[in-house]
Formats: structure tokens, sequence, C-alpha cells
């Protein structure tokens, strides 16, 4: 018998095969648990029969003003409910959901509405002057639908009234494929204009309930919006929660006392952030803290948290969870699995586990570290440096018109992520850089992150980030430039003398700056501003 019988009158059908979509997660939701809360903002509430009800109203409103499929939404707003209901009514329209960075100036927003060919845009009310300025700008004109958040204005609204307008039982479109695009998100276009990142509706079914096993999440979590919904639609959570009937908090603004607030007032199990979220926590003063109603699981991407920022968020009641990931691969796609027998090892070798990207999402097929040249596998020793690689369904579709960046990032059956790391024999892999932030001094390489890691070891550091400058000599020299915490005031002499007691001297900086270090809205350190910096030095 061969393979081919089992495919021999076996066809699919509608019976069989339906097409993966995180869409199907608010219905079964909505189903199960109707009353069950489904958001909280401020005094409003939302059950899951009202969140799916408004959603499909919102996807009915949107198709009787012409939208359809292929069609793009984008959404200039906060971590507020429309955001939330636009993840489920925009693609349940058949169009695809472009969430726009609150951040981004005029002429950033009209370049991505231009790109994206947006047809109406979602805005809330604080946002519309910068809406209106970028539409100024761009060449397309889309139909603006304005928010007003009932915790800042009084009144009703554009957008209230245009959900109400729409059908509640509307017959809401599933995708026709599951490669079928569900979303837009553009990178921070830091090279350059920002590239549309596409998702697909498997890819989003797959990240959604991938997280819920990484974040350990069980029936009924609270879940907190510290993370932008707009930074890879808030890393597929938008869509997890109704896997699992979980209730969204929404914040407006992220603020030491609003989260303390919403965490011991709901019940908050989960939230996500940058680590300028865990420094806004730690540095709260005593009237804005509040006693935790018990552990907070708290995942983080980016840099790796220092050891004594670990430590304080344990002490304060939130236990840290490791993740990483890029726009390309729907959010978070790797994790640092913790192992129970780590538990028992000194703080600084936990420390040191833990800063350690880890290993793949179970959503993700494939991870490995690569040399860039020979596009082998680097040795997993933990030293051989090479870029991290991936394959799976929760990578992207490719850049939204730019076929040559999507040539240029699939190659050899891999998504070349661009960072730079190791792989451990543990087979976890680390990052030791971005491709571009490397420094090459005097024909070595010096890894910017091993450096910072050093410097955040240091009790006066609360961030710091290091570039090449250009040097005669060397070609280049470390250049670190530090935020320092409140009351200290280390010289440049000090911080060197420190780092050359813990590295090699030729890693050590030649130069350091003190002052506010520039950073996005998701809390990110801004590189390129101060690569640019040490190049005016």
């Amino acid at each position: 018998m061969t393979y081919a019988a089992f495919n021999r009158d076996l066809p699919r059908n509608p019976a069989n095969h339906q097409p993966l979509t995180p869409l199907t997660l608010l219905e079964r939701a909505a189903s199960t648990f109707p009353a069950h809360p489904a958001v909280i903002h401020g005094e409003q509430r939302l059950s899951y029969a009202d969140l799916y009800a408004r959603a499909r109203r919102l996807a009915c409103s949107l198709s009787d003003i012409g939208i359809a499929r292929g069609d793009t939404v984008a959404a200039l707003l906060f971590n507020t409910p429309p955001m939330i209901e636009a993840h489920y009514g925009v693609p349940m329209a058949g169009a695809v959901l472009n969430a726009l960075n609150t951040r981004l100036d005029a002429a950033g927003i009209a370049f991505i509405l231009d790109h994206g060919e947006a047809k109406v845009l979602l805005v809330d009310r604080e946002l519309v002057p910068l809406a209106h300025e970028a539409i100024k700008l761009a060449k397309v004109k889309p139909t603006i639908i304005e928010y007003l958040d009932p915790t800042v204005h009084e009144g009703t609204c554009g957008y209230s009234d245009f959900v109400v307008a729409g059908n509640p039982d509307f017959n809401w479109l599933m995708p026709e494929d599951e490669w079928d695009a569900i979303s837009l998100n553009y990178t921070s276009g830091t090279t350059g204009d920002p590239k549309g990142v596409v998702y697909h509706h498997r890819g989003a079914s797959l990240l959604a309930t991938g997280n819920i096993l990484s974040a350990g999440m069980g029936k009924h979590p609270v879940y907190l919006w510290t993370l932008p919904m707009f930074h890879c639609n808030g890393w597929c959570f938008p869509w997890s929660l109704s896997a699992v009937a979980g209730t969204h908090v929404c914040l407006r603004q992220v603020r030491a006392k609003a989260m303390f607030d919403a965490i011991a007032d709901h019940g908050v199990t989960h939230m996500c952030g940058a680590p300028i979220v865990m420094s806004t926590l730690l540095n709260a003063s005593g009237e804005e803290k509040r006693d935790l109603p018990h552990i907070v699981e708290f995942m983080t991407a980016a840099a790796p948290p220092p050891e004594t920022v670990l430590a304080a968020m344990a002490e304060a009641g939130f236990n840290v969870t490791h993740l990483y990931g890029l726009t390309e691969c729907y959010g978070p796609a790797v994790i640092n699995e913790w192992h129970q027998d780590w538990s028992d090892k000194p703080v600084a070798e936990q420390a040191a586990l833990k800063s350690r990207q880890g290993v793949r999402y179970a959503a993700l097929e494939a991870l490995d570290v690569c040399n860039t040249e020979t596009g082998e596998m680097v040795a997993a020793d933990g030293q051989s440096l090479g870029e991290v690689v991936m394959r799976g369904n929760v990578v992207m579709k490719g850049y939204f018109k730019n076929p040559k960046a999507t040539a240029k990032a699939f190659k050899d059956g891999w998504f070349w992520t661009g960072d730079i790391g190791v792989k451990h024999p543990d087979g976890y892999i680390q990052l030791k850089d971005r491709s571009k932030d490397v420094i090459i001094s005097g024909g070595e390489n010096i890894s910017s992150i091993e450096v910072e890691e050093v410097l955040y070891k240091h009790p006066a550091v609360s961030f710091c980030a290091v570039v090449a400058r250009p040097d005669e000599k060397w070609g280049e020299t470390p250049c670190a430039f530090i935020e320092l915490k409140g009351g200290h005031a280390p010289n440049e002499a000090e911080v060197i003398s420190f780092c050359r007691e813990n590295l090699a001297h030729y890693k050590c900086p030649r130069t350091v700056i003190f002052g506010e270090l520039p950073k996005t809205s998701t809390g990110k350190i801004q590189k390129f501003v101060l690569r640019a910096r040490a190049q005016d030095l």
C-alpha cells in the first residue's frame, strides 16, 4: 500500500477542513462564557457577549461603508476598548488591521497610511490633530472615525454611533484561506522608511494559543494592558484572551499608580512590557504602591533584565519571564523556559540563566544560530557567533510591497533575523548583538550587549546603551550612554574603571556620556539616535 492510499477518496471539505483564524476564539468565548467579563476600562464593563456583538457591529458598519476583503483599516488608538474590538471587527469584515504607533510624527503616519493604502482611520480624540496633520501630507484620504474615551471626555462620539449602527447578528466573514492577511504592522524604520510586515490568520491563531502555553494562562486570567496593542498586535494577546475567556484590563497610559490600582482592584494575573515598565513599577512612590493580591506573571522582551532588577521584581511580587521576538514573527516566538532545578542555584547563576533568550515557542517550528557566510549551524558552545534564524508558521508572510526586502530576509529556508547570538550546549540561544550594533575595534568584534550587561551591574546605572564611536587608530571604540539613578553621580573615569574590573580592557568604553536616553513608545532604547550622536562627537 502506498501513502497515496491515505488520500484516495478522502478529500478536504468544509466539514473536515477550516482555515485557522483567531476570530473563532471570540465566538466560542461568547457562546460558552457570555456573561464573563471580557473588558474593563474605567467604569465601563463588557461581557464576552457584549464584545462579540460589538465586534460584529463594527464589521457590519465597515461593510456598510464599502470596506471589503483586502482593504486596510488603520487604527490610531491607545489601549482602550475600540482597539480590542478592532482586532476582531476589522478582519470580520474581511479587512486588514493596521495598528499605528501613537508616538509617530505626522510624516511617519502619513507614509504608513499611503503605503498601507488605508481606507478608514479609527482615531482617539486626543490624536485627532495628529491624524489631520498626517492626512494633509498623505495621498490617501481615509474616512476618519473618532473615538471619545469616557475616562477622559464626556459625551458620545462618531465611533460609538458607528458601532451601534451595525447589526449585532452580522454574518461576519471567515478568511477564504488561512494565508489571508489579518494585520499589517510597520517596523520602526531606524534605517530608512519602515517596512510593512504582513501577518496571516494562521500565524495569528497559532501565536495567540502559543502565548497561553508560554505565559502559563489557565482559565479566566486577568491581563493588564501595559504593552501597546500597536506593537505586533499586542504580541497577539488581544486574540489570546478569548481562547481562555480572560479579562482585558485597559490602561490608557502606563503610570505607576494606575498599574498598582488595576492589579490590586481587578486581580491582574498577567502583564507584559519593556524594561521601562519594570522600572516604573520599581520606582513607584509609597503613595502609588498597593499590596498585590498574588504573584503577577510579567513577560518582558528587549534587553535581558539585570540581576538587581530581577531580584527587585521578585521581591515586589512579580515573576519575570524573558521572551524574544521581532515584528516579523508576530512578537515573542522564543522563551526562556525555566527548569525547576535552576531555582536551587545561586542567585547570580539564576540571573545569568534568565538573561538568555531561550528556546522556541511551541508554535515555532525551528530556531537556530547560523554562520552568516556559510549558512551552516554554529557550534553549540556558547561562544561561536552567528545570526539567529527561524522558520515556522508564526513567521510573517513577508514585507508588504517590498519583494527585495522579503527576498533578503528569507533565504535557505530560514528567516534571518539580523540578530547576532550564540547557542549554548543545552540548546538555549543568547543574543550578543544586532548585526549592525557589533563594534569592530582593532579588528576585534565587541558585543555591545556584553558591555551593557556589565554596566547594568553598576549601582548607579538605570539605563545604558553602548554604540560604536569612530576612532582614527582603532576604527571604532565603544561609547557608553548612561541614564543614572537618582542620587548617584559617578564620573566617566569611575565607570570605565568599573568596566575594566569586569571586562577585557579592549571591550571597555573609551567614552561615557551621561543623560536621559531616547526611547521608543515601547521603552526600547533608540540606538540609531545614539549612533548618530557618537558619530558627531
